[in-house]
Order: structure tokens, then C-alpha cells, then sequence
């Protein structure tokens, strides 16, 4: 694990997919025992949070448009700018999975960085890249506010990572970087 400090897997809905309360199960704050606060569920393996319908439905409701779905050829955009800019930010970049309504991404970055600000510049330059070239959509944005931070502690939580990637479901684009390949 060469070139980096510390690795994670980011995670980003498109805009109105995968609400908080999802049939799916979500990434959401719940109560912790013996805790007076929430925390969020958010550890790599954690199961997610359960359905919950009523929130499901408030969330819903809150929607300023219809949802976005990306296709191939704005995955093979975000590919594009993806490499673009953890060369700038001289991140390693792992792999990613890009479906029409979420993408997973593996970052490798030296330090210890803020995470939020890893997923937000992620997130910042893949939509700058696809206004350029696709309309903007209905909503203003391609991206739900946050996303999925889970810090991957070690090399087996990397390599783990990487399977989780290439194992998606109905993907538009998978990309596992050659050099991160020998690890698995």
C-alpha cells in the first residue's frame, strides 16, 4: 500500500436514489446503546440501517425533481475526471464502480485528510465535468448532499474493497487500477 497513508471507500448516491428509511436499508444516524446521542452507521461490513417507511416517504416529499440516473456515457465522463483529479491531488486512485444511481470509489491519499472533503471534491469535479459536456439536471445537482465515508483500516479491508467494487450489480462501469490489482 504504497503512496498512501490511508485508504477509503467513498460512496455517493445520484440525486433522489437511495433515500434515508430505503427498502434497501440505508446509511443513516441511529441511537447506540448506552450512548445519549446518534452515530452514524458507517464502519466498512456494517449492516445498513433498516427500512423505514415513514422516512422513506418524508424524504420523498422533499424532492425538488425526479431522480437521476447516470448512464454510460456520463460514467465514462466521471471515469475521465476521476483520474484527472487524484493525479492533481496526487490521491491513488484504487477503483471505482459506477451504477446509474450510485458510485463507489477507492481513494488511497497521503495524511489524514477529512474524508467530507475527499467525497465533496470527488463529487465537485464529477459534476463540473459532466455540466460541460450534459445538461444540468432538473434538480441543479447530480448528487445527494453526502455519502458514505468508511475508512478501510488495512490491507484486507482494501483488497476487500476492491471485490466489493468488481461484485456490483448491473454496473455501467467498473475500473480497478493495475498497480492495486496484485494485491487482491
Amino acid at each position: 500500500m504504497r503512496g498512501a497513508d490511508r485508504y477509503w471507500l467513498l460512496t455517493s448516491t445520484t440525486y433522489g436514489q437511495w433515500l434515508p428509511g430505503d427498502l434497501r436499508g440505508s446509511v443513516s444516524r441511529e441511537n447506540v446503546a448506552g450512548e445519549s446521542h446518534r452515530q452514524r452507521q458507517n464502519k466498512f461490513g456494517t449492516a445498513p440501517s433498516e427500512h423505514m417507511p415513514e422516512l422513506n416517504e418524508a424524504s420523498r416529499k422533499l424532492l425538488k425533481a425526479a431522480p437521476v440516473f447516470l448512464t454510460q456515457p456520463h460514467a465514462e465522463r466521471l471515469l475521465t475526471q476521476f483520474h484527472e483529479t487524484c493525479d492533481v491531488r496526487q490521491w491513488l486512485f484504487v477503483g471505482t464502480a459506477i451504477m446509474a444511481n450510485h458510485l463507489h470509489i477507492i481513494l488511497g491519499v497521503p495524511g489524514d485528510p477529512d474524508p467530507d472533503s475527499l467525497l465533496r471534491d470527488i463529487k465537485a469535479y464529477g459534476s463540473g465535468a459532466l455540466n460541460r459536456i450534459f445538461d444540468k439536471p432538473e434538480s441543479g445537482t447530480w448528487w445527494t448532499k453526502g455519502g458514505s465515508k468508511r475508512k478501510l483500516p488495512d490491507r484486507i479491508a482494501v483488497v476487500n474493497a476492491i471485490q466489493y467494487l468488481r461484485d456490483q450489480e448491473y454496473p455501467l462501469l467498473i475500473w480497478i487500477n493495475p498497480i492495486t490489482e496484485i494485491w487482491a
